[in-house]
């Protein structure tokens, strides 16, 4: 566990807690269960959002699996009925309803999720109703307020209830106005309103105090409460106003984001690098286990110090003291500026000499960081390693073998890593990508923030695969198919795929005109990575109004070169020769752009291991000019194929017919916010119904029982996981043609090459992305069609 972490100051926490603290809604996924006649007689729980349980006081594993009269109280038969018509005409249907539990107006909406199961949204609309009661020219304000607001005298008896009370407790206004308010409150809480009652008979108001009261239904809501006094026309008090907020999103949002900080705390932990974070006066604050192990000092003893302090025994590399100015920390500090693979020596308490290589990275703008993280490599086996290569072959071959599992594990932590990363990312941007293209549409200032959540989340994704990509290079897995590739045609990839980006800052492109199309030896996905991150970076680092341009010369030696040039401010000699250095973004690091100094890196080792060649030239207020060199080639031979096939094969629509019945796509996720979005995006579908299961073993009853049109298989699930249920889908005459798709955090290039050895139709990665999921469902459901099997079939 990280020691004394402080993570209040971190912007990505801040923009964590806008985006959860925006969602107010509570969520219930459910079953209808129908007696013999095909009746509504009871509502099975199928899951439950964290919103539910705080609402509740039950946790959702004594609510899921259960029926809600057994875990609440019996529906109420207008309820019934209602969700008969949901599931019955698969129309979303909502009302405001009062909450008597609650004291609270709820809008609930209730949507079919396919065959009998439906989901309902809670939505606290109490608090603007208060008007119509203090004033009644505001009346219809209060009438349509989502808030639940009501009046009652001082012995506690209603005496007004608007449609938010309704929408939250359950009660219409006929049930409840003349009876007592504490019919609302839970049997251990009903001495609070007396307590209550008594204060407003001495004229307090009771500002937004949390409390917890009772739906109709029995189910417990968390509330936040302001009660006033209501005086007659001669100042006297007669009653009390009332208006309830459900804050059980609020409180749900805070456990996200706690689990959140958690899992980023956890991988910290995890690093074998040493960490510390210096705050902006130079003082520890925290730092991991790995440092305390490197130092020879614990959490708490490093605390509050800094890199200036005297009891500090750094020494050089070649034996000479360590100026304590001369730290990386304080440098960053002071300069905000970065500093990378500083050797110096720490002598522990215990006397012990370590050896460590260093780098500094300032937090907040250049001119004023707000703080520095320090990371700490033990080199001293390194060292010893280099001594021995001059003296023992023998202790070499050891060393080396020392090496080279050190770095499988590096590998292995860093697959681990991703994937727990990618869990949490795929909801935080599924949602949010959601929430973007709603209806109706965002405000504004939420469409801000969410375009804020969106661009940090994709640039976190960015540095997630590009320290993959890294690590797999330096070790030696990354595959390479070479053939001959069009260099004309990539060209014109990249530029429909950069184009739009460049419009948008105003620079102009100009991209050569092959009169031959140019062939060279080359991975094409790999050369298509290497020009669209040269193109990138030459238009995230130019100026307003420049200019952009791709030119290609042969160079002699039957090599072709194509150079990607920009208007930027440039760089110094200097700054030149560290470009392909890791980490290191050569001062930028407070600037606007986004980058992780990695970039450039892997794309230099990917172009050498293509067998080209990479350079820059650059002048300070001219701009930049990197190049890449390649083997020219011979085009292929032609294949005679003068059309898409896949157009060839795609049915043609007809547009006189009319719409098909839903197809039905089965999900198999045991993530349940990762299911709820699966929920989310295929209820905008009209042509599909969705069935879930949460686990393999379920999900393989449910494809042979209800024959789904698609599935979508997590590959990660408790027990058997989703290679093992795929090849019991093919093995049965039922469930062998149905288009399996894989959606799985695991997202490495041997992951989906292993994935769609095993016969999945498409292998898809968290995060979603929204279009190309909806496009690959496209794809499956025409391969659906093309492959249908009839239940005639399958018996014969």
């Amino acid at each position: 566990m990280v020691k004394e972490l402080n993570v209040h100051g971190d912007v990505a926490e801040q923009r964590l807690r806008a985006f959860f603290d925006g969602m107010t809604d509570g969520v219930q996924l459910c079953e209808l269960i129908m007696d013999d006649g095909g009746h509504a007689v009871d509502v099975l729980i199928l899951d439950v959002n964290s919103a539910y349980e705080r609402h509740t006081g039950i946790t959702r594993e004594q609510a899921v699996g259960r029926r809600v009269s057994a875990v609440l109280a019996p529906v109420e038969p207008e309820w019934l009925l209602r969700y008969g018509e949901v599931v019955r005409t698969q129309k979303v249907v909502c009302c405001d309803e009062y909450s008597a539990a609650h004291a609270q107006w709820f809008r609930v909406c209730a949507n079919s999720m396919g065959g009998n199961n439906f989901s309902l949204v809670f939505r606290d609309i109490t608090e603007t109703k208060l008007r119509e009661l203090e004033n009644i020219q505001f009346k219809s304000i209060v009438t349509s307020s989502d808030d639940a607001i009501m009046s009652k005298s001082l012995d506690g008896i209603v005496t007004s209830w608007n449609p938010g009370a309704q929408a939250m407790f359950g009660y219409r206004a006929d049930e409840i106005v003349g009876c007592h308010i504490g019919m609302l409150f839970p049997p251990a809480r009903l001495d609070e309103e007396e307590t209550i009652l008594g204060r407003i008979r001495d004229g307090e108001r009771l500002v937004q105090f949390e409390s917890v009261r009772l739906h109709k239904d029995g189910m417990a809501i968390d509330v936040s409460v302001t009660i006033s006094p209501i005086h007659d026309e001669n100042g006297k008090i007669i009653g009390a106003s009332k208006v309830a907020r459900n804050v059980s999103d609020r409180r749900r949002s805070d456990n996200a984001l706690r689990e959140s900080v958690s899992r980023f705390e956890k991988a910290i932990e995890s690093l074998q690098e040493g960490v510390v974070l210096h705050n902006q006066d130079g003082k520890i604050d925290f730092c991991n286990s790995s440092m305390e192990r490197i130092l020879g000092l614990t959490a708490a003893q490093l605390k509050g110090l800094s890199a200036t302090d005297a009891q500090w025994n750094i020494i050089h590399d070649d034996g000479s003291d360590f100026a304590q100015e001369d730290h990386p920390a304080t440098v960053s500090l002071s300069q905000g500026i970065a500093q990378h693979g500083t050797v110096m020596g720490i002598h522990k308490p215990s006397g012990e000499l370590t050896w460590i290589s260093v780098n500094s990275v300032p937090l907040g703008p250049s001119e004023k960081p707000t703080g520095v993280i320090v990371t700490a490599v033990d080199i001293t086996d390194r060292r010893q390693f280099e001594h021995v290569l001059s003296s023992n072959n023998e202790e070499l071959y050891r060393a080396k073998a020392v090496a080279e599992k050190a770095n499988l594990a590096k590998s292995e932590f860093l697959s681990r890593m991703s994937h727990e990363l990618r869990s949490p990312l795929n909801a935080v941007l599924g949602f949010a990508q959601l929430i973007e293209s709603g209806t109706p549409q965002p405000s504004a200032s939420q469409m801000r923030s969410i375009h804020q959540i969106l661009q940090a989340g994709w640039y976190l994704l960015d540095m997630i695969n590009e320290i993959l990509d890294l690590s797999r290079i330096e070790s030696g897995t990354v595959t390479m198919s070479q053939e001959s590739v069009s260099l004309s045609e990539v060209l014109q990839d990249c530029l429909s795929m950069i184009e739009p980006q460049a419009q948008q800052r105003g620079l102009k492109m100009t991209f050569p005109w092959f009169g031959q199309n140019h062939h060279v030896l080359a991975d094409r996905t790999r050369l298509k990575q290497v020009l669209l991150n040269l193109l990138s970076n030459a238009i995230k680092y130019n100026q307003a109004g420049g200019s952009v341009v791709v030119q290609c010369v042969a160079t002699g030696n039957d090599r072709l070169r194509l150079s990607v040039s920009n208007t930027g401010a440039g760089l110094t000699p200097e700054q030149v020769d560290q470009l392909f250095q890791p980490f290191n973004r050569l001062g930028r690091e407070g600037g606007t752009e986004q980058g992780t100094g990695i970039g450039l890196v892997v794309t230099k080792k990917m172009v050498e291991l293509m067998g080209g060649a990479i350079g820059a030239e650059s002048s300070v207020g001219v701009g930049s000019v990197f190049w890449v060199e390649f083997l020219v080639m011979k085009a292929p031979e032609p294949t005679g194929i003068e059309s898409d096939p896949i157009e060839q094969n795609l049915p043609a629509q007809d547009v006189t017919r009319a719409p098909p019945p839903p197809r039905t796509l089965l999900c198999v996720e045991d993530n349940p916010a990762n299911l709820l979005l699966i929920e989310e995006l295929i209820g905008r579908r009209r042509d599909l119904k969705l069935l879930t299961a949460i686990d393999a073993e379920l999900g393989i009853k449910m494809a042979r029982a209800y024959r789904p049109d698609i599935i979508l298989m997590d590959i990660n699930l408790s027990g058997m996981d989703g290679f093992d249920a795929l090849r019991v889908l093919r093995v049965a005459p039922a469930t062998a043609h149905i288009p399996v798709m894989a959606l799985s955090a695991s997202a490495t290039a041997r992951d989906i090459v292993r994935g769609l050895d095993a016969g999945f139709f498409r292998y898809l990665t968290k995060p979603i992305h929204v279009q190309e999921f909806m496009d690959s469902v496209d794809m499956a459901l025409i391969y659906a069609a093309e492959n249908a099997v009839t239940r005639a079939e399958v018996k014969a």
